[in-house]
């Protein structure tokens, strides 16, 4: 039988701004909710999403240096941008957005899981990488075992290491959020719609699973999703309408690990909605991730900053970037957070 973490004690301090829009075209509208990882010789990686004109984004790469008064960035292009059929419309609104990246040792390769905004709107594409810096697409994940639910799709990360799967097939995880077309309604009246929701069935986590030894044999079978399973949803304590992956997992010993958001309402008074995007912490089971052994109880990183509070959309710190700095300690994490859908910043979290 395995026991719920009761108590896991974690300190979080801000480390401040990481990266801003500089005046590139690229980035006019946001420089934002970046993947991370290391390169296999060490060096830090940011993917933040660049959002131009008409909200068309693409996955830049930033090389970064965590100085000790700061953050020393250096644009390095573009490791996506909009060209396949799934990432463009004739309209504005569409593009690479809000990619994680995960080191896969087993496939001796790096997964992005980001989504792809084209024709049919949200829905979530791979690409691999040998070295973290060029990459080649998969594709769009594809959820075709009965009972799946099928449409707009976000908040995709894969878990470093295979898992075994509630039928109990050997797989590799991601995380994922399938979307309630209500939540594409502008105004008020989605609000109390989704508040006459039970929470399961409001926007929550999941957790897909892709059998490994296809994919062992052939990378393209990393697109075949064969289960689902619900593993986190909203709660009346914190995070009540809706709530969705951030940081890809990390190994702890208690579990493996990861930094979400989750979305309260604080103004529905007006035309407009207000909202507050919060993070929170994750524990998995190791084995069987499914299993949940903690969840926050309340946040731990909340909108407090002017840059967090004012931005393209207020009230927001969206977790999507970690990583472990055992240069520092054990359990020390540098987290890499969008700030109001506008800049970056991180915070460094200490385990207890």
């Amino acid at each position: 039988m395995i026991e719920p973490l009761v108590n896991f004690e974690a300190s979080v301090r801000r480390l401040g701004l990481v990266l801003e829009p500089e005046g590139s075209p690229t980035e006019v509208e946001g420089v934002l909710n970046p993947a991370c990882t290391r390169t296999r010789d060490g060096s830090l990686l940011l993917y933040p999403r660049a959002v131009a004109k008409g909200n068309i984004s693409r996955v830049g790469r930033v090389r970064v240096d965590p100085a000790v008064d700061g953050f020393a960035t250096r644009r390095d292009g573009f490791a996506l941008e909009p060209r396949a059929e799934y990432e463009v419309r004739p309209h504005p609104g569409y593009g690479c957005e809000d990619p994680r990246v995960t080191f896969v040792p087993v496939l001796d390769a790096y997964v992005m899981a980001y989504t792809a905004f084209g024709p049919i709107g949200p829905r979530i594409a791979l690409a691999l990488s040998d070295d973290g810096i060029a990459w080649q697409r998969l594709g769009l994940l594809r959820f075709t075992e009965p009972g799946m639910t099928l449409g707009d799709d976000k908040d995709a990360a894969f878990f470093p290491e295979p898992v075994v799967s509630p039928n109990g097939v050997v797989s590799l995880a991601f995380y994922h959020r399938p979307m309630l077309h209500l939540s594409a309604v502008d105004g008020r009246a989605a609000i109390p719609m989704i508040e006459r929701m039970p929470y399961a069935d409001r926007e929550s986590i999941r957790i897909g699973y892709v059998p490994l030894d296809p994919v062992l044999q052939d990378r393209n079978a990393l697109l075949d999703v064969r289960e689902s399973a619900l593993v986190l949803s909203p709660s009346e304590e914190w995070g009540s309408i809706k709530i969705g992956a951030g940081t890809p997992p990390v190994r702890i010993a208690e579990g493996w690990m990861s930094f979400y958001h989750a979305v309260d309402l604080i103004d529905n008074s007006g035309t407009k909605p207000k909202f507050r995007y919060c993070a929170g912490i994750v524990i998995h089971d190791h084995e069987q991730p499914h299993r949940v052994l903690y969840r926050s109880p309340q946040p731990v990183l909340v909108p407090e900053s002017e840059l967090e509070r004012s931005g393209i959309v207020d009230n927001v710190v969206f977790p999507t970037g970690i990583d472990p700095r055992a240069d520092l300690g054990e359990r020390v994490f540098d987290v890499y957070y969008g700030m109001a859908d506008y800049t970056i910043g991180a915070a460094r979290v200490t385990l207890a």
